[in-house]
């Protein structure tokens, strides 16, 4: 008998994980974690990348089976897996695994989610089918290290097998089953940088088609449609084709034992994760309080490296790039005492405060914060007024890092906020109370109704 490989070993992993092996933490973890995916997944039902996107599978059509969530309609599992998938990256809101430097909510939890409906699936196997596809992705986000991360955008990427896992676990495959279906995954996943620096919509295809193509490989194996089996560790296998300094045995390590998506941020920002740390330490060395653009001579802001070579590029030139830029975060944090997603528009762009301001900062990369990426994402940052002051902030674990997580109560306002205009209160807290007793929903294809 030929010896197991990594996907063989996960997939044992995934096949015999149960609720009952999750801690009630863990278990309140993952609520958490669906609960700001949701938030997210209707926020994004207003831009125009959600709006084509919706376009684009309303003429698909398709059976009625899963939920759309940002229309609210029902399609075939596989394009609700699309859709939702993408809306829930959109206002850059979604959650992050920072060793991995990973989103894993965007591309398992739409693909699980549109299973577990499509199944008429218990609160509890989607409570333990999420946890099998985080841990999935983020070890397979592990190993490959940060190297894959300077061309791939791990979110696709690694979470295409995260996808398939989670899909793959609702529908109860076996081991062989799970093993074909991350071969199948592997060799469909992909999603690469080049968009970022044209603000092209790629960003949201990403989580969108990883989701998609989880659910697709999934259902492909539970059909006998076989997956290369060394997929992550063949000599033509996903490591060595995306990665210069993978190690393999992060994939295995502790698996079953140490579950590493305990380690999941929840945005407080709605900007991507790398300007996180610098925005925070701008609100501690002013206390939070907005500074006027006048009395500010200079702003240092030290970040790692690997911010820079990620975000160094990018100008403002738009809402959503703006979400990319050092400089219009901190200046935003500066100016008004918030990054929040009102604080992303067309007339903050032209804002001639904001604008000066940025003109005032100077972004440095510094080793020593980035020694220990992406196990820390710090930042330090030195205001100079004009009355001759130096404000100094240091961050090294951000608001919503599990290190200094939300509260309940924090969690419950962002979701209220992220989705007012959309959700009528009595609708947003319905979906908070179902989501937080999600443990004992018989059929989570009854989860949204209520609210819809």
């Amino acid at each position: 008998m030929a010896e197991a490989t990594i996907s063989h070993k996960l997939a044992r992993f995934v096949s015999h994980l149960s609720y009952q092996d999750l801690t009630n933490e863990q278990v309140y973890k993952i609520k958490t974690y669906f609960l700001d995916w949701l938030g997210s997944a209707f926020a994004g039902q207003t831009e125009r990348p959600i709006e084509i996107m919706l376009d684009v599978v309303r003429g698909l059509g398709g059976r009625t089976e899963s939920t759309v969530i940002p229309d609210r309609s029902k399609t075939m599992s596989l394009l609700a897996a699309l859709v939702n998938g993408a809306s829930s990256h959109m206002v850059e809101m979604d959650d992050l695994h920072r060793q991995s430097i990973l989103h894993p909510a965007a591309p398992i939890m739409p693909a699980v989610f549109a299973t577990a409906e499509q199944q008429h699936a218990s609160g509890q196997d989607l409570i333990t089918s999420i946890a099998a596809g985080y841990e999935v992705a983020i070890r397979i986000a592990v190993a490959v290290g940060p190297s894959h991360y300077d061309y791939w955008h791990t979110t696709a990427t690694c979470g295409t097998f995260g996808a398939a896992a989670g899909a793959a676990k609702i529908l109860g495959l076996d081991e062989e089953e799970l093993t074909w279906a991350l071969g199948s995954a592997g060799t469909q996943a992909a999603g690469l940088w080049e968009f970022l620096v044209e603000s092209a919509m790629s960003k949201q295809l990403h989580p969108g088609k990883a989701a998609m193509n989880g659910v697709l490989a999934a259902l492909l194996a539970q059909k006998g449609f076989t997956g290369a089996e060394g997929i992550l560790e063949g000599e033509k296998g996903f490591f060595r084709a995306t990665s210069d300094a993978f190690d393999e045995a992060q994939c295995l390590k502790g698996l079953g034992k140490a579950f590493l998506f305990e380690g999941n941020s929840l945005k407080y920002h709605a900007s991507c994760g790398h300007t996180h740390a610098a925005i925070d330490a701008i609100l501690s060395a002013t206390g939070g309080r907005p500074m006027e653009t006048t009395k500010i001579k200079l702003v240092k802001v030290y970040v790692y490296q690997q911010a820079i070579d990620l975000l160094g590029k990018v100008e403002p030139e738009t809402p959503y790039l703006a979400k990319f830029s050092i400089p219009f975060c901190v200046a935003t944090a500066l100016r008004y005492g918030h990054a929040g997603l009102r604080d992303f528009t067309e007339s903050r762009l032209k804002d001639l405060e904001i604008l000066e301001l940025i003109e005032k900062i100077d972004i440095q990369g510094d080793p020593d914060l980035g020694r220990d990426y992406p196990a820390q994402w710090p930042a330090r940052v030195e205001v100079m007024t004009n009355d001759g002051k130096t404000l100094k902030g240091a961050v090294v674990y951000p608001k919503g890092d599990p290190e200094n997580p939300l509260s309940e109560e924090e969690l419950f306002q962002k979701f209220t906020d992220i989705t007012g205009g959309l959700l009528a209160p009595s609708a947003a807290r319905i979906i908070i109370d179902a989501v937080m007793n999600l443990e004992n929903i018989s059929d989570v294809g009854e989860l949204l109704n209520a609210s819809i």
